[in-house]
Parts: C-alpha cells; sequence; structure tokens
C-alpha cells in the first residue's frame, strides 16, 4: 500500500479529493434538506388529522425496505445515471426518520402552551411556526442527525450505477487499478464527513436552544470526588 499516494485521484474521475468531498455532501445534504422540507408539513397534517398517521408512517417504511440499489436502478430508466437518481431514495429514506421525530416533537407541546398562544390570536399556522417547531427543535435535530449520517454513508452505494460525483468511486478505482489506499481515504473521508455533519448540527441545536441547560464540567468532574469522600 502506498500511503503517498493517498490523495492521488485517478484522472477517470475528472476531480480532486477536494472536489469530490464536495460533491458528497451535496448529493447527502440536499436530500436531508428536502425530507425536512416535506416533513413539517406532512408531519403537521398528520398531527392535525390523527386518522392519516398511520398510513403515511406505514408508506415511509416500506420505501425504506427498499435497497437502495433496487430503488437507483428503478430510477435510471427516468432520470439517468445522474446526481438526482441518487438524491430521490435518499430524501425517500429521510422521511422515514424526519416526519415521526417531527410529529412526536409536536405533540409533546403542552396543551397549555398551545392554549396560551391561541389566546393570543394565532392562528394554526403561526402556532405551528412560532411556537411548536421551536419547542420540538431539539427532537428535530436529533433526527436530521440520525438522517444526515445516513444519508452520508449510502451516497456511496452511488458508485454503483455510475455516478461520478461521491467519494464511493474511490472504492471502486482501488479495486480497478490495485490501489487500497484509496478505499482507506474513502472510508476515512466518510466518516469524518459524518462525524463533522452530526457536530454541525449539535452546534446549531444549541445555537437554536439557549434556553437549554448546559452540562456543567465543574459539577460533573466534582461529583465522583465527592462520592469518594462520602464513602
Amino acid at each position: 500500500m502506498n500511503w503517498d499516494r493517498m490523495f492521488d485521484i485517478p484522472s477517470d474521475l475528472q476531480h480532486s479529493w477536494l472536489g469530490l468531498v464536495g460533491l458528497h455532501l451535496r448529493e447527502a445534504l440536499l436530500p436531508v434538506l428536502a425530507g425536512l422540507l416535506i416533513s413539517l408539513p406532512l408531519a403537521q397534517l398528520c398531527v392535525r388529522f390523527r386518522w392519516l398517521y398511520p398510513p403515511v408512517l406505514w408508506v415511509t417504511t416500506v420505501l425504506y425496505a427498499i435497497p437502495s440499489l433496487a430503488f437507483f436502478v428503478l430510477l435510471i430508466d427516468y432520470t439517468g445515471m445522474t446526481e438526482l437518481t441518487v438524491m430521490i431514495p435518499l430524501t425517500v429514506y429521510s422521511l422515514v426518520v424526519l416526519v415521526p421525530a417531527v410529529v412526536d416533537a409536536v405533540r409533546s407541546v403542552p396543551q397549555e402552551t398551545l392554549a396560551a398562544a391561541k389566546a393570543m390570536g394565532l392562528g394554526p399556522v403561526r402556532r405551528y411556526v412560532q411556537v411548536q417547531l421551536p419547542i420540538a427543535v431539539p427532537a428535530i435535530i436529533a433526527g436530521l442527525r440520525v438522517a444526515t449520517v445516513s444519508s452520508v454513508s449510502l451516497v456511496s452505494v452511488g458508485t454503483l450505477i455510475g455516478n461520478q460525483g461521491a467519494l464511493g468511486n474511490l472504492l471502486n478505482d482501488a479495486n480497478i487499478y490495485n490501489r487500497p489506499e484509496l478505499a482507506v481515504n474513502a472510508v476515512l473521508s466518510m466518516a469524518a464527513l459524518a462525524i463533522l455533519a452530526d457536530a454541525a448540527l449539535v452546534l446549531l441545536r444549541r445555537l437554536l436552544t439557549p434556553w437549554m441547560p448546559r452540562p456543567q464540567r465543574g459539577k460533573r468532574k466534582a461529583a465522583p470526588v465527592l462520592e469518594e469522600a462520602a464513602r
């Protein structure tokens, strides 16, 4: 294994390593964003009309059960070997995580809070946007973290249909050119992207929920000392 050539990307990919990283992020994050934009109004409908939630959850679960490669193959005839062929299944997969997360988060908002907002003259849409969603942010971000990490890993499957935009293509080239360092590059790069994306969402949650309590390091460190003294 030639470690010096880990970032020496084969010319057939037509991108540098940074270029592949950028394209990988685009193909992974845009579907999650699209899934969120679909989940927010869909979840509100499920909360407002409770009978709608079971069939919506059933449909998203069934679609999630379709293997990603089979999903890609089904779409090739309509969207070709393009980024869209990869992004559509990833958007659908994100719904099975995001819809329940948003529904459960919105339902957990206290009725007293909703009653106070209604008494202030807020209509259903304003109550949802200005009251329910801000309170539901922690649960929504938790769902986004799961969907994002899953999307970052699943993008690599797109290499099997000839998609040239993802880091997963390095796995294919590692086999073609007998260069295992490319496989190591792909695995480590995708793991790093998943960790960084998750950390960014944690930071976003803290910025959007300044009212939530933060863990106090001093108290956490002092706890074992106090326990030992009590003994």
